[in-house]
C-alpha cells in the first residue's frame, strides 16, 4: 500500500479521545482503528497481533537474522485531541506546493498564512497535506502510525533485508495523558524503543519537562457586604493574592527552550470558596521542587495571614524528564543521529516544552526516545504535513533497524 493511501485511510477514521470519560479506552471509536490496524498487521503475517480490552495493539515482526542484536520497538498514538473536531476530516493534496499562503476555506475565510505560519516557504516544491479548515488532520499521530505501518509491510516484503525482532504498539488516549495507564510490558519485550509522535522529519526527542499539577482550594467566609468589615474574607481576591505571590515571570508566556513555569489554567468560584488549578513545568528536578515549593510557601503565607484552613493545596507529579534516564544510555539516541544523518538530514534536537509517552515508559523501564513524523501545526485546523516528510520519517525507521544490526 503507498503511503498516501494508507495515511488518507487512517485520517478517515474519528478517533479523538475524551478528556471527560471514565472509561478505557475513552471512547469506543479509538477500537475501530484498532481493528484495522489488527487486521493490516494480520494481513503482512506479523506475529502475536492482539487488541487488548483497553484497546491497545501490538504486534511482532519477528527476527529473520542469527545475529544476537537488540529487540526494538515502535510505538504511536492512534487517538487525535479534541481541541478541534477530528470527524468527517476533508484532506486536499497540494501537489508541487507554491510556498504561497493557502486558502483552506474560501467560504469561511480560513487561510494558512506563510506569515503566520513562516516554515511554509521551506515546504515548497512538496505534496503538502491539508483540510478544509473545520477540522483537525490527525497527523498526530496517524502519521506516525503510518510511517511504522509502512517500515514493517516493506520489512516483510524485503525478507532480504536483516533484522532482529521489532515490536509495535498503538495505543490509545494519549492526547488526554493516559496512553500509557494500560501498557502492558509484558506484550512488547523490547531492550529499547521509539515513539514515533512528533513534528518536523529529523526531530529527536529525549529530553522533556517534570511535570506536576496543583489544585488550590480558597475557603473564604461570605459576609453581607453591607456589614462585612473586619469580617469577609473573599476567596476571589485571596486566590488573587496568592497567585500574586508566585513568581511574576515564571510564566509560559515568558518563557521558552529550558526555561519552567508555572501555569494557572482555571479559576472559578464565589465569595466564600474558589478554585484554580496550575500546571507546574522544569527540564531540571531541582528547580522543578523549587517552584513545587514556592505553592508551599505561598499557602503558608496566605494561611498565616488569614486562618490555618483559608488556603488548601494538593500537588501531585505526572511525569518526569526522560533525560534524567537516557542520558546513561545515550546509545539509543546516537542510533537515531545516525539513521537521520543516512538520510540526508541534520537532526533537530530540542527540549519538548511537555511530555511524552516515552518519558512515562523510560520511568516504568522501558528507554524510549521520541522522533519526529514530518508534521506542523498540531491540534487545529491549521494543521498539515508534506508527503514528503513521511517518507523521509519511514526511512528513518528503516535506517534504524539497519543500525541496531551493527551493535556489537
Amino acid at each position: 500500500m503507498k503511503i498516501i493511501e494508507r495515511f488518507l485511510k487512517y485520517v478517515s477514521i474519528h478517533t479523538t479521545s475524551d478528556p471527560d470519560s471514565s472509561s478505557h479506552p475513552s471512547t469506543e471509536r479509538q477500537k475501530d482503528l484498532g481493528n484495522e490496524l489488527v487486521k493490516e498487521m494480520n494481513e503482512l503475517k506479523m506475529k502475536d497481533v492482539i487488541m487488548t480490552k483497553y484497546g491497545y495493539v501490538y504486534g511482532l515482526i519477528p527476527r529473520n537474522t542469527q545475529k544476537n542484536v537488540p529487540t526494538i520497538g515502535f510505538i504511536a498514538h492512534m487517538d487525535t485531541s479534541s481541541d478541534c473536531s477530528g470527524k468527517n476530516i476533508k484532506v486536499r493534496q497540494i501537489p508541487n506546493y507554491d510556498g504561497n499562503d493557502v486558502i483552506l476555506n474560501k467560504n469561511k475565510k480560513i487561510i494558512l498564512s506563510t506569515k503566520e505560519f513562516p516554515f511554509l516557504k521551506k515546504e515548497k516544491g512538496k505534496t503538502l497535506i491539508v483540510t478544509d479548515g473545520t477540522t483537525l488532520l490527525g497527523a498526530d499521530d496517524k502519521a506516525g502510525i503510518t510511517e511504522i505501518m509502512t517500515m514493517a509491510e516493506h520489512l516483510i516484503n524485503h525478507p532480504e533485508i536483516e533484522h532482529g525482532d521489532i515490536r509495535i504498539a498503538f495505543t490509545p488516549d494519549e492526547e488526554i495523558g493516559e496512553g500509557t495507564d494500560f501498557f502492558d510490558l509484558d506484550l512488547f519485550p523490547c531492550d529499547f524503543a521509539y515513539t514515533v509522535d512528533g513534528g518536523e522529519e529529523g526531530s529527536i526527542d529525549y529530553e522533556n519537562f517534570n511535570a506536576a499539577s496543583c489544585d488550590v482550594t480558597i475557603n473564604g467566609i461570605n459576609i453581607h457586604p453591607g456589614s462585612a468589615k473586619n469580617h469577609m474574607i473573599n476567596s476571589l481576591l485571596v486566590g488573587m493574592e496568592f497567585n500574586s505571590l508566585l513568581p511574576v515571570h515564571d510564566i509560559p508566556e515568558n518563557t521558552e527552550m529550558y526555561e519552567g513555569f508555572n501555569h494557572l489554567n482555571g479559576m472559578n468560584g464565589n465569595v466564600e470558596k474558589c478554585n484554580m488549578h496550575y500546571i507546574i513545568r522544569n527540564h531540571d528536578k531541582e528547580k522543578f521542587n523549587k517552584q513545587k515549593n514556592d505553592f508551599k510557601r505561598a499557602q503558608e503565607f496566605i494561611n498565616n495571614k488569614y486562618h490555618k484552613n483559608t488556603c488548601e493545596i494538593e500537588i501531585k507529579d505526572s511525569y518526569y524528564n526522560m533525560y534524567d534516564i537516557i542520558k546513561d544510555h545515550f546509545e539509543i539516541v546516537e542510533i537515531a543521529i545516525k539513521a537521520t544523518k543516512s538520510v540526508g538530514l541534520e537532526p533537530i534536537i530540542s527540549p519538548i516544552r511537555g511530555g511524552t509517552d516515552g518519558a512515562q515508559l523510560t520511568y516504568k523501564g522501558l528507554l524510549c526516545p521520541n522522533l519526529g513524523t514530518g508534521g506542523f501545526n498540531f491540534h487545529g485546523p491549521y494543521e498539515c504535513i508534506t508527503l514528503e516528510g513521511m517518507e523521509k520519517c519511514t526511512k528513518i525507521l528503516l535506517e534504524i533497524v539497519n543500525e541496531v544490526m551493527n551493535i556489537k
